[in-house]
C-alpha cells in the first residue's frame, strides 16, 4: 500500500513540475531552461502570415456538375500571341472573369496554370470531358457562388521550355526566363492586374507541376502561392539535386513567411506521380515547410486535376496584410 501511495506523490510532484514550466513559459516561446538543463519545451510553430484557409472538399469522382455551363455570368477566354526574348512566336489562353468589361477601374490577381508534358496552352480551357481542363466554367461556377475570387488566369504554353531537370542555384532556366521576361510582363500590360507577389499564384499539372517548382520556389519574390498537381521527381539523382538546389531556402525559417497559403501538392491513389510527389513532400516535411497534401481516388488524369483546380482556386488570393 505505501508503494502506491508514494508513487502518486511522486506523479503528483512530476505534473506539478510539467504545470509551472508551462506557467513560465513566455507567450510563443519555450519554458526557461534548468540550471544544469532538464525538462525544457521546443519552441513553438509560427502562425502563418495570413489565416490558415479551410480546405474545401474535393468533389466526388463522378461529379460533372462543377464544371458544367451552367447559367451563371460567364468570363471569356482570350488568345494572345507574342514574341518571346529568345525570338521565338508563342501564345497564351487567357480568362478573364465575367466582371472584367463591366468595371474598367477593377485591378485582379492572377493565377498563372501550366499544362502537363506533350499538351499546350489551349488543353486547360477545352471542354472535352475526358482529356480537358473546362477552367472558363469552373471559375464561372466559383465566382458565382462567391466561392472564389474573381481573377485573371494566365495559361501559357511551356511544352519546349518545361524540364524535369531542377534548376540549378541563381540560374533561372529557360521557363522561369520566359516567365519573368515576357509572360508577366506581358500580361501586367496588357490587362489590369494586381501587378505583385501577393496577387500571383502559380499552379501545374504533372509536367507543369515541375515549373512550379523550378520557377516559383526560387522566385517567391515573384508569387507568393504555389499548386503542384500530380507531379514529383522521377529519379533519385533529380531529387537529390533538388533536395541540394533548394536546401538553403528550405532551411531558411523565414520561407514559411513567404507563403499566404500554404505549398499545395496532391496526387491520385493510383497516379503514377504519387510516390514521386510524396518523395518532394518528405523532403519539405523534413525542413517544416507548412503545407497541404491531398490525396485523392483516381489517377493520372483530368478527372483529378479538374478537382484540384476547384479546390485550390477557393483558397487563392487570401485577405490578410501583404508580405
Amino acid at each position: 500500500m505505501s508503494y502506491f501511495k508514494n508513487a502518486s506523490i511522486i506523479t503528483f510532484i512530476a505534473l506539478s513540475s510539467v504545470v509551472m514550466a508551462f506557467s513560465q513559459m513566455p507567450p510563443g516561446g519555450a519554458p526557461p531552461q534548468p540550471p544544469g538543463g532538464g525538462f525544457s519545451m521546443p519552441s513553438m510553430p509560427k502562425k502563418g502570415v495570413c489565416p490558415l484557409p479551410i480546405l474545401p472538399a474535393l468533389p466526388a469522382y463522378d461529379d460533372t456538375a462543377f464544371f458544367a455551363q451552367t447559367n451563371v455570368p460567364h468570363g471569356k477566354i482570350e488568345q494572345v500571341n507574342y514574341r518571346n526574348h529568345a525570338g521565338a512566336d508563342k501564345r497564351m489562353h487567357i480568362y478573364l472573369p465575367p466582371s472584367y468589361d463591366k468595371d474598367t477601374t477593377i485591378t485582379y490577381p492572377v493565377l498563372y496554370l501550366n499544362h502537363g508534358g506533350g499538351d499546350d496552352d489551349s488543353k486547360w480551357t477545352s471542354t472535352n470531358e475526358r482529356m480537358g481542363g473546362n477552367t472558363q466554367f469552373i471559375l464561372d461556377n466559383l465566382i458565382a457562388a462567391g466561392k472564389a475570387k474573381p481573377m485573371i488566369v494566365v495559361m501559357p504554353n511551356t511544352r519546349n521550355c518545361a524540364s524535369a531537370t531542377p534548376s540549378a542555384p541563381g540560374k533561372d532556366d529557360a521557363c522561369t526566363q520566359e516567365y519573368l521576361k515576357d509572360i508577366i510582363p506581358y500580361v501586367d500590360t496588357h490587362y489590369r492586374t494586381k501587378a505583385d507577389r501577393a496577387h500571383r499564384a502559380l499552379a501545374g499539372l504533372s509536367m507543369g507541376g515541375f515549373v512550379v517548382m523550378h520557377t516559383g520556389l526560387p522566385h517567391l519574390d515573384t508569387f507568393s502561392e504555389l499548386y503542384v498537381y500530380s507531379s514529383g521527381h522521377t529519379n533519385e539523382a533529380a531529387l537529390k539535386q533538388f533536395a541540394e538546389n533548394f536546401s538553403p531556402l528550405l532551411k531558411d525559417p523565414g520561407t514559411n513567411d513567404l507563403f499566404r497559403v500554404p505549398y499545395y501538392m496532391a496526387a491520385g491513389e493510383t497516379d503514377i506521380a504519387l510516390q514521386n510527389g510524396q518523395k518532394v513532400l518528405a523532403l519539405f516535411n523534413q525542413n517544416g515547410l507548412r503545407n497541404f497534401w491531398v490525396l485523392s481516388s483516381g489517377g493520372h488524369e483530368w478527372t483529378n486535376w479538374r478537382r484540384y483546380l476547384y479546390q485550390t482556386a477557393q483558397m487563392m488570393f487570401p485577405d490578410c496584410r501583404d508580405k
